[in-house]
């Protein structure tokens, strides 16, 4: 069996997920099935248009369940600042400078919460690779398609 890649969750990353699973498991279920008898109502289910979009959406739902109930099974929760007393790892706040540019602060999060306009990185994004174990003070080099440049950690929380 094949190693699976670990998925890290915060708190309030399992909320989220939690409360989307109860309103797709709930309310939207509901929603789908009605479409569904409404247009089985009808009739001559293979010219319906109606019931072939809520059959695709009603697979979609079911599928995005799964990945939620998986997501949850399976996530690593970490909390903010646990491990960050010295090296960088999932849950922290990292500032970082590259040469002559103001200092940013990323939130290293797991892939499922990543939001880079909120500064939220995936510890498999290329910062979040270069920056994982490492302390304050170590300059790291990002490798990106674009190529590589130098950041240097000057913050942990």
């Amino acid at each position: 069996m094949q190693d699976r890649e670990k998925i890290y969750l915060t708190k309030e990353g399992k909320e989220k997920l939690q409360a989307e699973l109860e309103e797709l498991e709930g309310p939207k279920r509901k929603e789908i099935a009605a479409r569904l008898k409404s247009a089985i109502e009808m009739g001559d289910l293979s010219e319906n248009a109606d019931y072939h979009k809520a059959k695709e959406d009603q697979g979609f739902l079911e599928g995005k369940i799964l990945e939620i109930k998986y997501t949850l099974d399976y996530a690593i929760i970490v909390e903010e600042n646990s491990k960050c007393q010295e090296k960088v790892n999932v849950g922290c706040k990292v500032t970082v400078q590259e040469e002559d540019f103001p200092a940013e602060t990323y939130f290293l999060v797991g892939s499922k919460e990543a939001d880079p306009v909120e500064n939220r990185i995936s510890h498999v994004s290329p910062i979040g690779k270069a920056m994982i174990d490492k302390e304050v003070g170590d300059v790291v080099t990002v490798k990106t398609p674009d190529g590589e440049y130098s950041l240097k950690i000057l913050e942990i929380q």
